[in-house]
């Protein structure tokens, strides 16, 4: 049986359901998620950033990511590093439900 190839798209996917509990709305909509690389042994890298560098829940939210990509089926190592470059702009970053929500517009 073939191993399952991990991809950027299938990882988005599962990060979706992660939501910033001080805002309630997930990562990925918010634009947290800057890259993802899947390397041909399935080691995974995230780089991310928070809504701000004070952020209180950034070590929650960084092992959220970790945790929820190393339980795909398939995932090898995992790591998450969260990145200040560019900075955080919810009006650029952020999908058009999140701009909705967040009344940016």
């Amino acid at each position: 049986m073939d191993p399952i190839m991990l991809t950027k798209e299938i990882i988005l996917e599962a990060l979706k359901p992660i939501k910033d509990p001080e805002i309630h709305i997930g990562i990925v909509d918010l634009g947290l998620i800057y890259d993802v690389i899947v390397k041909e042994n399935n080691d995974v890298e995230v780089k991310m950033t928070l809504t701000s560098p004070a952020c209180p829940i950034g070590p929650e939210l960084v092992g959220a990511v970790e945790l929820m990509v190393k339980q795909l089926e398939g995932a090898g190592e995992v790591d998450v590093e969260v990145v200040w470059e560019p900075p955080y702009d919810p009006h650029t970053m952020a999908s058009d439900y999140a701009k909705d929500e967040l009344g940016i517009w």
